[in-house]
């Protein structure tokens, strides 16, 4: 049976929690494939509100399989803290979670490189959560990383963990933060014992995947962030340090492409971002404002709050193109419910000429001024809705609008936090690839 990918279509933080969780009802398995604990996904659900950073959304599905898969980078303390809440909020971790043994894991040095760099590197400032994400993916790729198997090795992880010290010391600038002193073997210790805790959950997730595929189950593959946010695709070197866009599935999970039936596409209705880097429909204002705190955009992992701004359909369209998006999810939807009219930046406007795709440049894309089609307001609250019909004739007018402009279909509006405030549209792809059981 076939796998399909749910990917950010933003800048992250786009709602993928919530899709996720509501299509894991329809999926016997959803498996992580990136990113690592700077990943927050809000869920809501039976009362609790829950921020997971690297557990798959659809952990709360008791009948579901969740994996956290190879091309993740794992903190084993805070993923044992995220695994004692949900068990405090009756989730099924043990019989429901595993983890893969190719996963690298986040260590002290990282953490310490990353602020190091964040607060010490003229001009390098590029925003990270200083949870040492990139760093792990840095050693990754100079394979000195270590990975969740080594965590059950006591023979060989001091010696690895005394170089990986080692070279991220030497490659640190001059001001170190505490955690770049951390003892080694004290640190060995400590890992073996999350090593311990760890091992119910460890296992090898590419052949659990592949094995469940050929008998006939369908996954759902998650990711992290948002195409803009990928190593490779997004704004660099604003970005994140993995590939956050659909093609990073099969890498992150040991899958082959061709078991990847359809990629769906969440986004807000409206932008933001957090970190550095231009972002062209920024409403540094009372709008903007105004978005944040009707939608409550703090980040889940930092809190920092969000930077805010107007739908951008250049890099929605550039979205649908890079991951062959089929369908996508519109999200905080009811947060425009204030406004009395609603602007979508339909390309954008560079010395003169009118740019209709993404520049690669970001010096570019920082002198880039959006070119607006304002779409009238509708001034009526939308979060009770569960019909499209019953919209709001300008709202609906707004996601139709917002369907020509990016060349791709809106099959769920979502109108709030909660799974009922959802309007699935019957006709769409996503409803005919996924249909409910």
């Amino acid at each position: 049976m076939p796998a399909f990918v749910v990917v950010g279509a933003q800048w992250g933080d786009e709602g993928k929690g919530k899709i996720v969780d509501l299509l894991t009802e329809r999926v016997d398995l959803v498996a992580r494939y990136g990113g690592g604990p700077n990943a927050g996904h809000t869920i809501v659900a039976g009362g609790h509100r829950l921020a997971l950073h690297h557990v798959p959304s659809g952990i709360l599905s008791e009948r579901v399989a969740c994996v956290i898969g190879n091309g993740v980078v794992v903190d084993p303390a805070s993923l044992l803290q995220e695994i004692a809440k949900l068990r405090e909020a009756g989730v099924k971790v043990e019989e429901n979670l595993r983890l893969s043994d190719r996963a690298h894991v986040i260590l002290p040095y990282h953490r310490g490189l990353d602020i190091a760099r964040e607060d010490g590197v003229a001009g390098g400032r590029l925003g990270t959560t200083r949870l040492g994400v990139g760093p792990a993916y840095e050693t990754k790729a100079a394979r000195f990383g270590i990975r969740v198997a080594d965590l059950g090795d006591p023979a060989t992880l001091g010696d690895k963990v005394v170089r990986l010290a080692e070279c991220l010391r030497r490659s640190a600038p001059a001001a170190l933060p505490p955690e770049c002193d951390a003892d080694p073997a004290d640190v060995t210790t400590r890992y073996l014992e999350h090593g311990r805790a760890l091992r119910p959950f460890v296992t090898d997730t590419s052949a659990l995947l592949n094995h469940a595929l050929d008998d006939g189950r369908v996954m759902l593959c998650e990711g992290a962030q948002g195409t803009m946010l990928d190593l490779d695709h997004g704004s660099y070197p604003f970005v994140t340090s993995s590939a956050s866009t659909a093609g990073g599935a099969c890498t992150g999970l040991g899958i082959s492409p061709i078991r990847i039936e359809a990629v769906f596409g969440v986004l807000k209705a409206y932008a933001t971002r957090v970190g550095e880097g231009p972002f062209p429909t920024e409403q540094d204002n009372d709008q903007g404002r105004l978005i944040r705190e009707r939608g409550h955009e703090f980040g889940s992992t930092t809190g920092r709050p969000r930077r805010c701004g107007w739908f951008d359909a250049v890099v929605a369209r550039y979205a649908v193109s890079i991951n062959q998006i089929e369908s996508l999810a519109l999200t905080l939807f009811d947060v425009l419910d204030g406004f009395d009219a609603i602007p979508i930046c339909v390309a954008y406007e560079h010395e003169g000429r009118r740019l209709e795709d993404l520049p690669a440049d970001p010096a570019v894309l920082r002198a880039c001024r959006p070119i607006y089609d304002n779409v009238p307001g509708w001034r009526q609250e939308t979060s009770g809705i569960t019909r499209f019909e019953d919209l709001p004739q300008a709202a609906q007018e707004y996601v139709r609008r917002i369907e020509a402009a990016v060349g791709c279909e809106a099959g769920i509006v979502s109108v709030g936090p909660q799974r009922e405030a959802t309007i699935f549209r019957p006709k769409s792809r996503i409803a005919r690839w996924l249909p409910a059981r």
